[in-house]
């Protein structure tokens, strides 16, 4: 009776802070958790070999405490298919693992419509299986690239391939390592195993020893509290619900544009926060530690905690750079397992591979038409947002005023379509979505088709100069 009342008290507690946050329980009962990821991943620090035990425990109660314990009963699916087809049909376990744990993380996007539970204020355990399947995934294929031999690998190939599977504890060490899972960012086997056993950057015999995480992780804290800062205040002034309100439509054409800019600016500072605690946990494990830079004197690099640069997607030059600063980690794994091993040798990759990517990157987030659309479009306006670089690099550098301006309008163009494209992406369904971009005349639509178009019959001659890295 006793222990009832102590349950009955703590629901009243929990639903007393959350109307005061305006959140629902189940959120704020994730938010705990994925705060505690911090405390937690701290203590790994000090577990020694114990350290994939602990690792695989405190990922695994951390879950059952946010969702439930069907949630690991869920994770198990993955990560059976990933480690079993590793251990009996390595030569084809990258395919299978991709196939069967893509089709499972499908079938739980069909069945539980996780979209709509995130705008009613609901959560489960569907995003931390979205990053679950990309671990499990990466692990195989990377297993199975160890049985190749270095010549014509890939750099990405060369430095991830596994030569010998790893124990089923380091797996689930790997898999639910402290939280980290239930926002990502998404890193590589050989990197957790070469942190946990105390190698590579992070070996004390190295020439540099890893640095103080402190630092780094009060950086990402200030960050996430400045950005849930910003979410709070900017949501109240600009909801999503005023698309369906009678007033929007009484707004003319440039009112709505404005408005669906400042809808995308405000819906990324949640994710900005999201991202800045994950960050500030995987730094304080010492996972984050990717080197230290070439300045003097040297300072460490948390390059693998890093999910996102603010500045960057606020103000990209280009809509090429998007990939690079938001959800950079989902990114960069998108490039190395879908994106690069779409071209064949010999060729250059083109609009084909890029579009597959986005696609399979909105199966990924659901299938829900609103991440379809919006994925196909990011495919459209960053290959427009290429034909603009490439006529600005045709512009001689004495030119500087018309190099300046089609930066200029590289930027105001990537804003636009982005802005405009992410509306999809918020209110998921198919008659919101077109609503909102016929509200606007389809702008975002037309002006990266018409760049397309334009860009393969005003072809710019090509810059003698060399470019420092691949074209963006």
């Amino acid at each position: 009776m006793k222990s009832r009342s102590a349950g009955m008290a703590e629901g009243v507690g929990m639903e007393s802070v959350a109307a005061i946050m305006g959140l629902s329980v189940p959120v704020l009962r994730f938010l705990m958790c994925f705060v505690a990821t911090i405390p937690v991943s701290w203590a790994c620090r000090f577990m020694g070999r114990g350290r994939h035990l602990y690792s695989a425990f405190t990922g695994a109660f951390l879950s059952y405490l946010s969702f439930g314990f069907s949630s690991n009963l869920h994770f198990l699916v993955p990560i059976s298919v990933g480690y079993g087809s590793m251990l009996f049909c390595r030569r084809y376990s990258g395919r299978i693992t991709f196939f069967l744990a893509f089709g499972y993380l499908i079938g739980c996007h069909v069945y539980y419509m996780s979209g709509d539970a995130w705008k009613q204020g609901g959560i489960d355990a569907t995003g931390a299986l979205m990053v679950l399947t990309l671990k499990v995934i990466s692990s195989a294929v990377n297993y199975q690239d160890g049985l190749l031999k270095e010549d014509g690998l890939r750099e990405a190939q060369k430095k991830n391939r596994l030569l010998n599977c790893p124990s089923f504890i380091e797996y689930l060490g790997y898999c639910l390592c402290c939280g980290s899972h239930f926002a990502g960012p998404v890193y590589e086997m050989k990197d957790y195993l070469d942190w946990a056993e105390n190698k590579g950057v992070w070996s004390p015999s190295s020439e540099r020893s890893p640095p103080s995480p402190y630092g780094g992780m009060l950086r990402a804290l200030a960050q996430a509290a400045f950005c849930m800062g910003m979410y709070l205040y900017l949501a109240s002034h600009f909801p999503l619900s005023r698309f369906s309100e009678p007033v929007y439509q009484e707004w003319g054409f440039w009112v709505r544009l404005g408005y669906q800019y400042m809808s995308g600016f405000t819906a990324r500072w949640k994710y900005y926060f999201i991202w800045s605690i994950s960050e500030a946990s995987v730094i304080v494990s010492g996972l984050g530690f990717s080197g230290w830079s070439d300045s003097e004197p040297p300072k460490p690099k948390w390059d693998r905690a890093k999910n996102v640069d603010i500045l960057g997607v606020e103000l990209a030059k280009s809509a090429a750079e998007l990939p690079l600063v938001w959800n950079i980690q989902v990114s960069t794994w998108l490039r190395y397992y879908v994106y690069e091993r779409l071209i064949q040798k010999g060729k250059k990759p083109g609009f084909a591979q890029l579009l597959a990517t986005q696609i399979v990157s909105a199966v990924w987030h659901g299938l829900y038409a609103g991440y379809i659309i919006f994925f196909i479009h990011s495919a459209l306006f960053i290959a427009g947002s290429k034909v603009i670089y490439r006529w600005q690099q045709a512009i001689p550098e004495k030119v500087l005023l018309g190099r300046k301006a089609l930066i200029l309008a590289n930027m105001v163009y990537t804003a636009l379509a982005l802005n405009y494209a992410c509306v999809g992406f918020m209110v998921l369904s198919l008659h919101e979505t077109l609503a909102a971009y016929g509200s606007v005349s389809y702008v975002g639509t037309l002006v990266p088709i018409a760049m397309i178009l334009l860009g393969s019959v005003l072809k710019p001659p090509k810059s003698s100069k060399p470019r420092a890295k691949k074209e963006q």
